[in-house]
């Protein structure tokens, strides 16, 4: 019989620990401002590393960054190894790979406008319905007709031809309205000026990156610079939700295996549930109960459990509750509901306890070898052992230009996409259109042949931009809403 492996996080009268082989059925790490989550996350990560499972997580606030040197830099660290009688304690550090879409603090992160689709892209660019709808009928028009769209110019060109050319597409796709074609290239341009444009394009990330073990066997952890990001929020909550769906895509069935292949924390996830559409909630909610066949869990970080939809927050079987606070009705609402959420315990009143939680302390219950809850109880949390003071940007910039993939992501590259080709065909079509005009001037006979070059010209651009097979409309798995399936 497989060893089961431990991964303790937390002591109360004993050590707590996480099951290795239920890791994989997410978790929750809840709390207020100040209590304690990101030590609580720091250290799991560091338990899920030393398994030989990799992760990844956001750094928000950029304190995460000192995990690949040791640590006994805080007192507060020592005092609690020792308060905790921890033996062979050590501090140590552990392999990380930084990353960062605007590529300053770590590798570029992209991927293609293809990829990511209209569903998401709709929700980065906060369209409403009838928005969303044309920039799904752009996606079709460049598939039907071969246009490649890799980066950010290739959506702006493609917008802007499917807006000039409205009236020839209007028989076959439905009406394209001016008027929203305007928003979507409005924000299409706030987007970019706020550097969100940059993260499409390629070379596009390649999630088996995030997939690797040093060669002492631990698990790279992951480190997303999300400081920048963070201005605006629903751009960092739809990139990393289409992150997750793509290893919920491309990732294999595994059943339920003795560690996890992945674990992804998602900081801050009250942002995903935002002003959500119901039917993208309701393939958040899919996705999270079967990537767990996959061998990835997925733990949720926020404020208050309440920030997580009823159906999510009954997946999330490994639970870390730190301190709320009961100032106000609605805050005593909520901290009765946080209460609710775990299997009680008769020695302990579970909502008194979690408004007089000390800084680093918690209310912890995890699942047990039958994938049952334990009673919560009232416990410490480990400290860490990687060092708690960030980097500095050389001590940053070392670790980056030391990484295999460094140099990979580092260099964009542009191959012929859908702006190059109608580039080439607008030019084209000037062209054609002063030699018309040329012709007219020297044959004022034949004034019928302008008309019919300017209707060949509309035919040609509604029926024959491109003759490569085009791409699905809709990718990755959030992409089923509408019943197609990952590109080719």
């Amino acid at each position: 019989m497989a060893k089961t492996l431990l991964l303790p996080i937390a002591k109360a009268k004993d050590d707590i620990a996480v099951l290795a082989g239920m890791a994989n059925r997410h978790g929750l790490i809840a709390g207020a401002t100040g209590t304690g989550k990101t030590v609580t996350l720091r250290t799991l990560a560091e338990q899920f590393s030393w398994i030989g499972v990799p992760v990844f997580l956001a750094d928000i606030k950029g304190d995460l960054s000192g995990l690949p040197l040791p640590g006994g830099d805080h007192p507060k660290v020592v005092e609690r190894a020792g308060q905790l009688g921890l033996e062979g304690f050590v501090f140590e550090g552990f392999p990380v790979v930084f990353w960062d879409v605007f590529g300053a603090q770590g590798h570029p992160v992209r991927t293609t406008i293809s990829e990511m689709g209209p569903l998401l892209l709709g929700r980065i660019l906060n369209l409403n319905e009838t928005q969303g709808s044309i920039l799904t009928m752009a996606f079709k028009i460049a598939d039907d007709n071969g246009l490649l769209l890799l980066d950010f110019k290739d959506l702006q060109a493609m917008i802007q031809f499917v807006g000039d050319n409205a009236d020839a597409f209007i028989t076959r796709y439905g009406n394209i309205s001016k008027a929203s074609v305007g928003a979507i290239q409005r924000s299409l341009l706030t987007l970019d000026q706020e550097g969100g444009g940059r993260f499409f394009g390629e070379p596009a990330l390649d999630i088996q990156d995030f997939l690797q073990t040093d060669g002492s066997g631990k698990g790279v952890i992951n480190i997303l610079a999300a400081d920048k990001l963070m201005q605006a929020p629903k751009v960092y909550a739809t990139l990393l939700l289409w992150m997750l769906s793509e290893f919920f895509e491309q990732l294999p069935e595994v059943g339920d295996p003795q560690k996890p292949r992945l674990v992804f924390f998602f900081d801050e996830a009250h942002l995903l549930f935002e002003d959500i559409p119901k039917a993208l909630q309701d393939k958040i909610e899919q996705v999270v109960r079967l990537i767990r066949s996959k061998g990835v869990g997925v733990y949720f970080v926020t404020q208050n459990p309440l920030d997580i939809p009823e159906e999510v927050l009954g997946q999330l079987g490994n639970r870390v509750q730190h301190a709320l606070r009961a100032f106000t009705p609605k805050d005593q609402k909520a901290v009765r509901a946080a209460a609710e959420t775990f299997r009680t315990n008769p020695g302990l009143d579970v909502e008194q306890a979690i408004t007089e939680l000390k800084v680093g302390e918690a209310l912890v219950s995890v699942l047990d070898g039958k994938g049952a809850p334990t009673p919560v109880e009232r416990a410490l949390i480990l400290p860490p052992h990687s060092r708690l003071t960030p980097l500095s940007s050389e001590e940053r910039a070392g670790i980056i230009r030391s990484s295999v993939l460094f140099g990979h992501y580092e260099k964009e590259t542009d191959r012929e996409s859908a702006y190059e080709k109608l580039k080439t065909r607008a030019e084209q079509q000037e062209l054609e259109v002063r030699e018309a005009a040329a012709e007219k001037s020297r044959e004022k006979e034949k004034p019928s042949e302008v008309t019919k070059i300017v209707g060949a010209m509309a035919k040609s651009a509604a029926h024959a931009i491109g003759s490569q097979i085009g791409r699905q409309i809709i990718r990755g798995v959030l992409g089923s809403l509408f019943g197609s399936g990952r590109k080719k």
